[in-house]
């Protein structure tokens, strides 16, 4: 080990102190990443127990030094700094501490039965708070989806005005992203985060069958580890479980990064002033820029989307780590193990609470919705008026070239700053006037008409999938994690 002196006068990596929730912080602590070690072997002395291969003054003294309490890092890393092994510099230290129970610690596994094992419920635990998060968000869309669904807006394609939709069936859109990830993430949980097992130095319990004497009884002794531990167990392994199950667990992740990612760009987007519509929450004393004092930054989407693009290549690590595990195992997995998967949850953490207070504290401006609609809403109309003309007996061709001749003339004068005039244009046309009454033009260029059944689909949404999503994991028991009131 290497000096402790955890100051700020050295590097200290933001997710020490600047990102992510304590709750995610305390799960990959290294306090709680021993006290899971401790949780592995006193399970498995306790199986061991069982099989009567320990005494109970054994079992006793190994499950009384076994809490968070007892775990002493300062003298673990001082005989890590002799051995240069970590997880027997633990092991040393609590058998040290379980003076009867001691020496029987560890009996028969190699590290990766404590590790992975280990890793796995810290893993489960942070997905936890990942669902938790992604239920806030969703519960948040909801609210802003219910309240905008028959808001108007243009919509915007390639960045540029395209037909009206409203508000809320945007929202419905993001929504629907974190409904995705909240299936992927409930899938990648149930059927990936499932531990090695106790199966020993290359994953055959060669070590325990010559203890136990029977493939019953590994099995059994295996059974009552992990269900102990609360955890499922991969049916085969070699050294460690599948790597290929952090490529999956951090794709997940990435997945809900590209969620909030996308909501964010589109926010920044909106909220820029020749768009306007909307903007994240601004604190009153809030600093927008060091020069001009009257900026009003997109600071914390723009945050998010900044910690979304780190989470979006971390899957590439976890892909090498599998890929590159050469025939039952290389230790070139660890070190970059230890860095990509805790600051991927960290990171979508922090994404996720940043997403959940933007939502809560949005800012919508309906002027600006307003304006945009009457300078691009009626050209988003002229496929309806095209529709009704030719009904009345008009020819299709021809029309389509007048409306076109007529759209570019008036987006010319869009482009000049002046009022858009395509109602008046195409009005004053005598193959438009003469079958239509200026009253039926000027209804059928109207944007709020042309919105087809988007407040519908909100409503079909909100009750169909977003509402009995919520229902079924608040009957799932699924955790409550507080979001810190103010960006940081």
């Amino acid at each position: 080990m290497k000096d402790e002196s955890f100051g700020y006068d050295v590097f200290l990596s933001p997710f020490t102190w600047r990102y992510g929730s304590q709750e995610m912080k305390k799960t990959f602590s290294e306090k709680e990443r021993r006290t899971n070690w401790r949780k592995v072997w006193l399970a498995l002395a306790q199986s061991q127990f069982d099989a009567g291969l320990l005494s109970e003054s054994e079992i006793k003294d190994i499950r009384s030094k076994s809490d968070r309490t007892h775990v002493d890092i300062a003298k673990a890393h001082h005989l890590e700094k002799k051995i240069k092994h970590d997880l027997m510099a633990e092991l040393r230290t609590f058998a040290d501490q379980a003076k009867i129970g001691g020496g029987k610690l560890h009996l028969g596994a190699t590290s990766m039965d404590i590790e992975d094992n280990a890793d796995m419920i810290s893993f489960i635990s942070a997905s936890d708070i990942i669902q938790s998060r992604l239920l806030a968000c969703l519960k948040a869309a909801r609210e802003k989806i219910v309240r905008y669904k028959g808001t108007v807006c243009m919509a915007w394609t390639h960045v540029q005005p395209a037909e009206p939709t409203t508000l809320g069936y945007r929202f419905a859109n993001y929504a629907q992203d974190l409904v995705m990830d909240i299936r992927l993430l409930e899938a990648v949980r149930e059927r990936f985060l499932l531990g090695k097992g106790i199966k020993g130095a290359v994953g055959t319990s060669a070590s325990f069958k010559a203890m136990l004497g029977t493939d019953a009884a590994v099995e059994k002794l295996e059974g009552s580890v992990m269900a102990a531990l609360g955890l499922g167990s991969f049916d085969v392994s070699a050294q460690t479980y599948p790597r290929k199950a952090d490529y999956i667990l951090l794709s997940s992740l990435a997945s809900i990064a590209q969620s909030c990612h996308k909501f964010g760009l589109d926010l920044r987007i909106l909220q820029s002033p020749p768009f306007g519509e909307m903007s994240e929450p601004i604190e009153e004393f809030q600093v927008g820029s060091s020069a001009m004092p009257f900026k009003r930054n997109p600071v914390t989407a723009e945050r998010m989307c900044s910690l979304a693009r780190f989470v979006s290549v971390l899957p590439l690590v976890a892909f090498s780590n599998a890929a590159n595990s050469i025939l039952e195992r290389t230790l070139d997995d660890s070190a970059s193990r230890r860095l990509v998967i805790p600051e991927a949850f960290l990171a979508v953490d922090e994404c996720l609470m940043i997403y959940e207070r933007i939502l809560k504290g949005l800012r919508v401006y309906p002027a600006m919705i307003n304006k945009n609609l009457e300078r691009y809403g009626s050209f988003a109309g002229t496929e309806a008026l095209m529709m009704k003309l030719v009904e009345k007996g008009g020819d299709r061709q021809k029309i389509h070239e007048l409306i076109r001749a007529q759209s570019f003339k008036a987006w010319d004068d869009v482009m000049k700053g002046k009022p858009n005039p395509l109602p008046k244009l195409l009005a004053d046309q005598k193959a438009i006037s003469s079958k239509l009454t200026r009253a039926e033009i000027l209804r059928l260029l109207d944007s709020s008409q042309h919105v087809g059944d988007a407040e519908k689909h909100c409503d079909d949404f909100v009750e169909g999938v977003i509402g009995p999503t919520l229902a079924e994991h608040r009957r799932a028991g699924r955790h409550s994690f507080t979001t810190p009131p103010s960006p940081r």
